[in-house]
């Protein structure tokens, strides 16, 4: 497995997998790896003829008062997983690189940042997902690129910008995979002060009420918002930031199940913003 740090050189080996007709599967991350992640460079490579991850702390999709300075940084854990995981090229490269002094261009998808995250961490947290991920999709030039479920709004965000900015490129949105106590896997979870560990599974445990109460015949969104959001709140350490059922194709709210809906939800405990989200329809499928 190679190291590329400067984007000189990941711009030649993205022409040279090009001129060598290869195709490239790439996993963007923020590093601190763990399972899920592995997932999606599991795939890339069982996919691909040369799997490329990067691993880059976006400093600009993070708001004044959020975790940057805390964000997870296990660089030498990083190499060792990516590495079993059969991926060829590990892109590192520098804030200072990726934008430089007199940089004034920022992507911004319009409509779909607007809700859910958008409503809390504000349009410019994902200007800051959407910029960064479009260098590098110039950078590694894919063939496909790999995103989780978790992150349901963000891999919506991302495919909106790469049919809107014409990007060739396929976004494969891969399942949620989940601690054995069905808490999503997140770097952050390993912020999570362990007297609220057990009570982060408070959301978890809301969805998956939801998804139970609409296999049973309940379709209406404000009352089974109500229920959730409830559930949640009757911890009171826990801030809820949002628990909304909504169209899983444009992010808006739905008033009544009558087809696949997102139910998703963000809340923090312990210091540390938690996300998930289940798919579920009336008639199915429902994702676990």
């Amino acid at each position: 497995m190679r190291i590329i740090e400067s984007l000189e050189e990941m711009h030649a080996e993205a022409a040279d997998i090009a001129a060598r007709r290869a195709e490239c599967g790439f996993v963007p991350t923020m590093g601190a790896l763990h399972e899920g992640h592995l997932s999606l460079m599991e795939r890339a490579v069982a996919e691909n003829d040369v799997t490329v991850a990067s691993v880059f702390v976006n400093p600009t999709q993070f708001m004044p008062g959020e975790d940057f300075d805390n964000y997870p940084r296990t660089w030498e854990e990083d190499l060792d997983a990516a590495e079993q995981a059969g991926v060829d090229i590990i892109f590192h490269p520098t804030a200072e690189q990726m934008y430089p002094p007199r940089a004034q261009t920022s992507v911004l998808v319009h409509t779909l940042t607007q809700g859910l995250c958008g409503m809390s961490r504000g349009q410019g947290h994902f200007r800051g997902v959407t910029t960064v991920v479009a260098k590098l999709f110039n950078l590694v030039r894919p063939t496909r690129a790999y995103f989780g479920q978790k992150d349901a709004q963000q891999a919506l965000v991302i495919q909106r910008m790469v049919i809107d900015l014409n990007f060739n490129i396929e976004i494969i949105v891969c399942p949620i995979v989940r601690e054995e106590d069905g808490l999503a896997l997140s770097s952050r979870n390993r912020n999570i002060p362990p007297e609220y560990r057990d009570r982060a599974l408070a959301l978890r445990e809301a969805l998956v009420r939801g998804r139970n109460l609409i296999r049973d015949g309940q379709y209406d969104a404000f009352q089974l918002t109500n229920v959730m959001q409830e559930m949640v709140l009757q911890d009171p350490d826990i801030e809820l930031d949002y628990l909304d059922i909504v169209s899983p194709e444009t992010l808006e709210e739905v008033e009544r199940v009558d087809d696949l809906v997102l139910i998703a939800g963000a809340m923090k405990i312990g210091g540390v913003r938690l996300i998930d989200n289940i798919l579920v329809g009336p008639d199915g499928p429902w994702s676990d």
